[in-house]
């Protein structure tokens, strides 16, 4: 639908208010990591979902912890796409943001040369790659081991790198057996090393561990984690932007969850170190679901009270109050 007839729709329907060219905001930046939670914002810029509020909107690109928490501090975005536990840490140290919703609930995996490696225990005694160390998939993995009486630093030899794409050229360079990976990092070294078909004769790596199972397994909950979503900041945080935003990243969802293949083709196109083939594989099998935040904070409070007893900096030292999560008017 053209940007005016839907803008007149949604006046009539009373969902926004008048706005003249004028009213516009002359920029509207999105942000996200080389992730899922990414794919529904380069969505929003090439469709223009959001041009009858900013003159310019555009993505960027954020590539690690220290980048996200700087550019959340400058206020150098409006709409950024991170980790649950970041959100709350910045909010708890004073940061003006609001959580808007949770979209990625599955991304963890343990990849490994060896096929017979299925759950964390078979992991003893190995080398484990570990992307950023003392951020949340750490956090995750060991809190999970330990769950089943292991201890990582002892069980295992960790060996941490400093990102995803550096775990992943080791593995397909095979430097190194076993990792823990987040999409799409999996499916990109799954690709590289021609693992991905099932009918594949000798993959050379495997999915093992599925992370959020174990979650599931072990507390007896349902088998998903709240990993990331997006949070709002600055002039985001007007109730009927932040109506539209939500609306907007819904329906762009939808869309990479049905057309995976040319979501695959617009994300590559944007970050240049992703295949549209490994962003469509690895949209086909992420649980993605858009629940806003207000919804999620019973499943954000238990992963969050985990978190202090790990590692209470991960999330500023407490619970988030009230006003961490976004209310829909």
């Amino acid at each position: 639908m053209p940007s005016v007839l839907r803008l007149l729709l949604c006046i009539l329907l009373g969902a926004v208010p008048l706005l003249a060219s004028a009213d516009k905001l002359p920029r509207l930046v999105l942000a996200g990591p080389f992730a899922n939670v990414s794919n529904p914002l380069i969505r929003m810029v090439d469709s223009g979902a959001l041009d009858d509020w900013a003159e310019q909107v555009e993505f960027v690109s954020w590539r690690t912890p220290d980048q996200l928490r700087a550019l959340a501090i400058r206020g150098d975005a409006e709409v950024v796409a991170m980790p649950v536990n970041v959100a709350a840490n910045l909010y708890n140290r004073g940061v003006e943001l609001q959580m808007l919703n949770v979209s990625t609930w599955g991304v963890l995996w343990m990849v490994s040369r060896d096929p017979q490696l299925q759950t964390l225990a078979d992991f003893r005694d190995r080398e484990v790659l570990v992307p950023f160390r003392g951020d949340m998939p750490d956090i995750l993995f060991r809190l999970l081991a330990s769950q089943q009486g292991i201890d990582p630093q002892r069980d295992m030899r960790l060996r941490y790198v400093a990102s995803p794409l550096d775990a992943m050229q080791l593995l397909i360079t095979r430097r190194a057996d076993h990792a823990l990976l987040a999409e799409p990092a999996i499916s990109m070294a799954l690709r590289r090393t021609r693992s991905f078909p099932v009918s594949v004769i000798a993959p050379e790596l495997h999915r093992s561990v599925d992370l959020q199972v174990e979650w599931g397994r072990l507390f007896q909950r349902e088998a998903r984690i709240p990993q990331a979503g997006l949070a709002l900041m600055g002039t985001a945080l007007q109730p009927e932007l932040a109506a539209a935003i939500q609306t907007a990243y819904a329906e762009a969802l939808a869309w990479c969850a049905a057309e995976p293949d040319a979501c695959g083709e617009l994300v590559a196109a944007q970050i240049d170190m992703l295949t549209p083939e490994a962003v469509a594989d690895s949209i086909r099998v992420s649980p993605m679901q858009a629940v806003p935040a207000a919804a999620a904070r019973d499943e954000l409070e238990f992963l969050f009270t985990h978190l202090l007893e790990q590692a209470p900096g991960l999330v500023g030292g407490k619970l988030p109050d009230d006003g961490f999560y976004h209310m829909q008017p």
